[in-house]
This record gives C-alpha cells, sequence and structure tokens, in this order.
C-alpha cells in the first residue's frame, strides 16, 4: 500500500497543474514550479509583464522559461509503464476549464480553478485556497445552529400552548352548552327559540375557533418541518468536504436568516369580561340603568356631587368600572338607536376629568366615533372608516401587554379599526361618550 501510495504521489508530480496529464516539454519558471510549455505560454498571453504562477502566485517580470530534461525523462519512463496521470474527482473540476478547483472566490460565493482565477470575472474579486474558505464558512454555518433550535423551541412551545388553549375553550364551550340546555329546558316553550338562537351562536363561534385553531396548528407544524429541514442541512453541510460544502452555500446562509416566526392569530370572543359603568365618573347629563349596563343622555343634567373622578366637562363621558393593567379583554356594546353619536374605546386613568382633552391616543383616548351612520377613527388626524354594513353592536379588544385596541362589529366579527400599536403604561378603563339621542348597552 506504501508502495502504491509512493507511485501515486509521482505521478501527481510528473502531471502538469494546469493541463492535468503528463508533463510535456516540461519547463521551470522563476518561483521553481514546473508546467508544460505551450500550458504556460497560453496562460501568460497578452501579459506585458509581472507572470504570476498558478500555483503559488509569485511573479516575475520576464518569462525565463528553463527547460527541465530531467523531468522529461521521468515522465518518459512512467509513460513506458503504461500509468494514466491523476485527475482529481469529476465533481471537483472546473466545468469550463475542467481543472481542479483549488480557490474560493468571496464575491461570488463560488469555487473556481487557477485558470477561473486568471479571467477578467474574477481577476480583482478576493479569493482563497477552499480548505480556509471552507473552516470559514464551517463555522458561519455552526453559529446558525443554536440560534434556529431556540426558534424551533419556541415553535414547539407554542404549539403546546395553542393545544391546551383551544383545548380549554372547547371545555367552556361544552360546559356553557350544558349549562344553556339545563335551563332551557325548565323554560322550554318560552324559551325555545331563544335557547336555539344562543346554540347557533356558540356553534358559529367553535366553527372559528376551528378554523383558527387549524390554520395555527398548521402554520406553527410548517414552520417546524421548514427548520427541521434547514437544521438537517446545516449539520450535513458541515460534516461534507470542503467543495460541497461551499456549493450554494450563499442560499442557505440566506434562508437562516429568513427564518421568522409568525404569530398564531387570536380568538378575541375568548377573552369576553363583563364590565359595568361606574357611576362615580358618569357626567351629569348621562343616566345609568340600576344594573349600570345601559347608559343614555338626559336633560336638563343631574346634581350630582362634584368629586375628583367625574366627567364633569363638555362631553358627556362615562367610564367602566373596572381597570385594566395587563391580559387580554373583550367586550361588547349594543347600540340601542341608530341615530344620534356615541364614542367607545378605552381611555387612561390619567385623562382630564374637569376640563378639555383631546380625543385621540395622544391625550389617553383609544376609540371610535359613531355619528347618523358615519364612523371615524379617533387618531390625529381622523380617520374616516368604511365598514361593510352598519354595526349595531360593537365589540372591543384591548391587548394591553401588545400595546393593541381593535373594535369589531360583534355580528359578523368584521375589523373596524386596530389602533397602531402603543406602549401602555397606566391603568386602562373602557369609555364611553354619549350624545343626543343615543343609547348603549354593554352586553
Amino acid at each position: 500500500m506504501a508502495a502504491a501510495a509512493q507511485l501515486e504521489n509521482l505521478q501527481e508530480e510528473a502531471t502538469c497543474s494546469i493541463c492535468l496529464e503528463w508533463f510535456a516539454d516540461p519547463v521551470t519558471i522563476g518561483c521553481g514550479h514546473n508546467f508544460c510549455r505551450s500550458c504556460i505560454t497560453q496562460t501568460w498571453e497578452g501579459r506585458d509583464g509581472n507572470y504570476p504562477c498558478p500555483q503559488c502566485r509569485a511573479t516575475s517580470t520576464g518569462k525565463n522559461l528553463r527547460p527541465n530534461k530531467q523531468l522529461g525523462n521521468i515522465v518518459d519512463m512512467l509513460k513506458q509503464l503504461h500509468l494514466p496521470p491523476v485527475k482529481p474527482p469529476e465533481e471537483n473540476l472546473c466545468e469550463k476549464h475542467e481543472e481542479k478547483l483549488r480557490l474560493f472566490c468571496a464575491e461570488d460565493q463560488r469555487l473556481i480553478c487557477l485558470v477561473c482565477r486568471e479571467s477578467k470575472e474574477h481577476k480583482t474579486h478576493s479569493v482563497s485556497p477552499v480548505e480556509e474558505a471552507a473552516e470559514e464558512h464551517k463555522v458561519k454555518l455552526q453559529e446558525w445552529l443554536y440560534p434556529l433550535k431556540k426558534k424551533e423551541e419556541y415553535i414547539l412551545g407554542s404549539k403546546v400552548q395553542e393545544e391546551e388553549q383551544y383545548k380549554t375553550i372547547r371545555n367552556k364551550l361544552k360546559t356553557e352548552k350544558k349549562k344553556i340546555k339545563s335551563e332551557f329546558k325548565k323554560l322550554q316553550h318560552l324559551l325555545k327559540e331563544k335557547e336555539q338562537t344562543l346554540h347557533r351562536r356558540l356553534e358559529e363561534m367553535e366553527k372559528k375557533i376551528t378554523m383558527v385553531e387549524n390554520a395555527n396548528i398548521t402554520r406553527l407544524s410548517n414552520q417546524i418541518t421548514s427548520l427541521n429541514a434547514l437544521l438537517t442541512e446545516i449539520e450535513k453541510k458541515c460534516e461534507a468536504p470542503a467543495w460541497e460544502l461551499l456549493k450554494d452555500v450563499r442560499s442557505t446562509l440566506s434562508r437562516c436568516n429568513n427564518v421568522k416566526i409568525q404569530s398564531p392569530e387570536v380568538v378575541v370572543q375568548s377573552y369576553k369580561v363583563m364590565v359595568t359603568l361606574d357611576p362615580d365618573t358618569a357626567h351629569p347629563m348621562l343616566f345609568l340603568s340600576e344594573e349600570q349596563r345601559r347608559v343614555r343622555r338626559i336633560e336638563p343634567e343631574q346634581t350630582l356631587p362634584d368629586t375628583p373622578k367625574r366627567f364633569s366637562y363638555l362631553d358627556p363621558c362615562v367610564l367602566g368600572s373596572e381597570g385594566f393593567t395587563s391580559g387580554r379583554h373583550y367586550w361588547e356594546v349594543q347600540l340601542l338607536q341608530e341615530r344620534g353619536a356615541w364614542v367607545v374605546g378605552i381611555a387612561a386613568e390619567s385623562v382630564n376629568r374637569k376640563g378639555d382633552f383631546t380625543l385621540s391616543p395622544m391625550g389617553g383616548v383609544w376609540a371610535v366615533e359613531g355619528c347618523h351612520g358615519h364612523y371615524k377613527a379617533l387618531t390625529s388626524p381622523r380617520l374616516s372608516l368604511s365598514p361593510c354594513e352598519r354595526p349595531r353592536k360593537l365589540g372591543v379588544y384591548l391587548d394591553y401587554e401588545g400595546g393593541h385596541l381593535s373594535l369589531y362589529n360583534a355580528y359578523s366579527m368584521e375589523l373596524l379599526y386596530t389602533f397602531p400599536q402603543s406602549p401602555f403604561t397606566e391603568r386602562l378603563f373602557p369609555f364611553f361618550i354619549i350624545y343626543q339621542g343615543a343609547k348603549l348597552r354593554l352586553v
């Protein structure tokens, strides 16, 4: 085996690194390397000075081709043994020049041969030996393993949380169905129509939940599959030979950089809370029902204690009794009269109670205004809204940590408007303004 290896080494020494054939009329150049006279002459063709060696890149000012007769004799002796010249595996040859791919071009991110290095395409590019480039890119790829695996763990955790969340929601729905069924059995015929209506709503909600759940779980599963494939590809590349590792390495690194985690869609109805009105904040022109869930405007205004919490300026405002400093919350507001004008949303606890304030997020208010069939988001400037149908019941969804407030048509769940993300920093309350002719009920 040792003799065979030595013979192979001798064959390689007797092979021209340009044409990869036995030396033909071998000559020695200034740096000491040998080439076929025709090969080196063709390589230097068109140069007037600074002749580089294709192997070590050393340059000389003159061609200075010295015949190497001893090397030529050795080649003749080897030829008599009928041995083929040593050639690299076909997969490691330049497709254009059929030479060994010894260099890696940093600009084009691909393997090149010594002849490619001298071409106009790569002459000004930064190149390095294959082994050196492979080590550098191996480190880059390995750096992606940990963050990608962390993303995979995060998505797996999200998938488990989603499954548990929807399981809990379905259990709540089952419990609610049993409760409704028990109650309506007592009333029988009088409440049969109401029972069917509520069941239909629950079924519609369950369908929406199932659709969103399936979409979310499918999306998360697809992300996991994609990440697994990318991780497997990277691990295989890191174990592959240098030339194979560097094939399409730009594409692999680009896909690593473009991995994004998509957040699951939220079922807002699952965060429904009971909201009541706070009579201590109600403007004197507002009349609240005994259960504090209905409100309408009256004239003349009532005589009420002017406490620090009460709104007493121009707009007839009232807050909800419950404030929120965290979590997700959803409540619904029935519009009892289509005529008139109203404002529904949330307000910060620090909103001015005794003087004028701006109805916009800058003034601590995130809300939508309705006035005789026209709707606006109270932003700065105000934004006109065009719902598909006139809402008769509004859904208000607050995501405190996410910094979002969204308002919906509660019957069709059409999104009316979502305010741009805001960093909520204080307690937030349900907020209402009732102008002449409007009546609202919390449901």
